[in-house]
């Protein structure tokens, strides 16, 4: 739908939703590009990620974070396992249930996904003024706030 300007001319609308699909894409492929160079799907670092910040949560407990279905979570974190990056040790308090933490291999490996990540901030945001990044990044998350999504966590671990 096109909007008038001030002399009565018609001009492109903002179309937010594009520039933000169109942004968010290119973004995601350049992160899946710098993760792949780690042996990481951007959803492995992005439990990594999850676990550095709150360690020792159950498989049930980051299946429900991270909206995935509980069967499809444990397929997910036996890979990351079996590589050395995450371990299971039993809940002390119910030991049903198994408690997530990184290994220091893991950790290590989370070190480096960060550089990925800040490498892929600073050449997105290359053309912004740090005061133009920062206001981007607070708009934004007044949008994620808004729409009730969940901060931190990409909602494609849902098709995972």
């Amino acid at each position: 739908m096109d909007t008038k300007d001030e002399s009565g001319g018609h001009r492109t609308p903002r179309a937010v939703g594009f520039l933000l699909a169109q942004v968010g894409a290119h973004a995601a492929d350049r992160f899946a590009a710098g993760t792949a160079a780690l042996d990481l799907t951007p959803a492995q670092a992005g439990l990594l990620r999850a676990l550095v910040f709150r360690p020792g949560r159950s498989q049930r407990e980051l299946a429900d974070d991270l909206g995935m279905p509980p069967s499809r979570f444990v397929q997910f974190a036996d890979k990351l396992e079996e590589r050395g990056l995450i371990e299971r040790k039993r809940n002390p308090d119910d030991r049903r249930l198994h408690a997530l933490f990184l290994t220091p291999k893991g950790q290590a490996t989370l070190g480096e996904l960060g550089a990925v990540a800040i490498k892929n901030e600073a050449q997105l945001c290359r053309s912004l003024t740090d005061d133009e990044h920062r206001q981007l990044a607070e708009l934004l998350g007044r949008i994620v706030a808004d729409q009730g999504l969940t901060p931190g966590v990409h909602p494609g671990y849902k098709s995972v």
